[in-house]
Parts: structure tokens; C-alpha cells; sequence
């Protein structure tokens, strides 16, 4: 295992992370530990364009024309 040294912390960073430990139940360090892992190990999200572009063309846009259908209308008349 690797050590990591952070240096210049800002107090009020320090004191919210001993709070949370404190609130987990887990030294300062340990708390640092499963921050640092949650952020940086999860899945990347993609952006809305990448999923966009991901999306197969399956067809022209008359395939998904909207048909008016007048029948629906006159159920509430």
C-alpha cells in the first residue's frame, strides 16, 4: 500500500472530515480513505452527448411522423 501526504488543508476541511469520522465511528484517516475510494473508484458518468451519440440510427424521421388521431378527441366532447 501507498502513503499519501496532503498538505494544507483548509482548518474547516479538517474538522468537518474528524466530525464525519466521528459520526462513522472511524479515525480521520480511515474516514479520508473511504472518501478518496467512493469518489475516484466509481464508474465515470458519461455526459448527455455521449449517450446521445451512442444511440443507433434506427430509421427516418417519417418512421416516427406523428399520425393525428381525431377519435381520442371525441371521447371528452
Amino acid at each position: 500500500m501507498a502513503n499519501l501526504i496532503v498538505r494544507n488543508i483548509n482548518e474547516t476541511i479538517v474538522k468537518a472530515l474528524k466530525q464525519r469520522a466521528s459520526q462513522h465511528g472511524v479515525s480521520a484517516e480511515a474516514e479520508h480513505r473511504k472518501i478518496l475510494e467512493q469518489v475516484l473508484m466509481q464508474p465515470q458518468r458519461k455526459s448527455l452527448a455521449e449517450v446521445l451519440s451512442q444511440i443507433p440510427n434506427v430509421g427516418n424521421d417519417l418512421d416516427f411522423e406523428r399520425v393525428q388521431d381525431d377519435t381520442a378527441r371525441h371521447v371528452f366532447d
